[in-house]
């Protein structure tokens, strides 16, 4: 594989003749967020749908545990 002479980083197999600039912007701008997982994770997690269900399970508990906590009456523990 040969690198381009003025961006090392870059193979001169890649091909941006197509390409268009901004194309998801408007996605981004519209509040799309992206988040990079651990390679270990993919196994767990293969889709956004499955990332969306764990977080919505998580936040869940994490509302009924603080719901509880602050219905303790003395010092509370964390």
């Amino acid at each position: 594989m040969k690198v381009m002479k003025n961006d090392p980083t870059m193979l001169e197999e890649y091909d941006f003749s197509n390409g268009v600039r901004g194309k998801y912007a408007s996605k981004c701008k519209a509040g799309t967020n992206l988040v990079i997982l651990d390679p270990e994770l993919i196994e767990y997690f293969p889709d956004s749908a499955s990332v969306n269900e764990a977080l919505k399970s998580l936040a869940k508990l994490m509302k009924k545990y603080r719901n509880k906590k602050a219905g303790q009456v003395g010092p509370v523990d964390v």
